[in-house]
């Protein structure tokens, strides 16, 4: 059964870093996407961006573009979003997710929820102004 367990979320000041991470299992080969979303206060669930993770390829949603790498260890089977100059505004749940297709690649219309049918419970980061 695959499941994806998020962790390393908390509360960072403005301007500050952090870095969550993925840990898929289940999943029998490397030909599947996992993609990081985020439900922000006041907002709906928004991709931020996604990997194919047997050749690396990565595309970032504009909702957090040029803050945030989404970087991989093969070895260790885990996968981060590395977030960068966190504002109030970044406050929310951030989620895994992953599916063996998704709609559009690149996904340059946008990330949807609706592709994904693997997701994990979510970590919630707090940034305070």
């Amino acid at each position: 059964q695959e499941q994806l367990v998020e962790s390393g979320g908390g509360s960072v000041e403005a301007g500050g870093s952090l870095t969550l991470s993925c840990a898929p299992s289940g999943f029998t080969s490397r030909h599947y996407y996992v993609a990081w979303f985020r439900q922000v206060t006041g907002k709906r669930r928004e991709g931020v961006g996604v990997i194919y993770r047997d050749h690396g390829s990565r595309y970032y949603d504009d909702s957090m573009k040029g803050r945030v790498t989404i970087a991989q260890d093969n070895s260790e089977n885990i996968l981060f979003l590395q977030m960068n100059n966190l504002t109030a505004d970044d406050t929310g749940i951030y989620y895994c997710a992953a599916d063996r297709s998704v709609g559009q690649w690149p996904p340059t219309a946008g990330l949807r929820s609706t592709w994904f049918d693997h997701w994990g419970r979510g970590t919630r980061v707090t940034v305070s102004s």
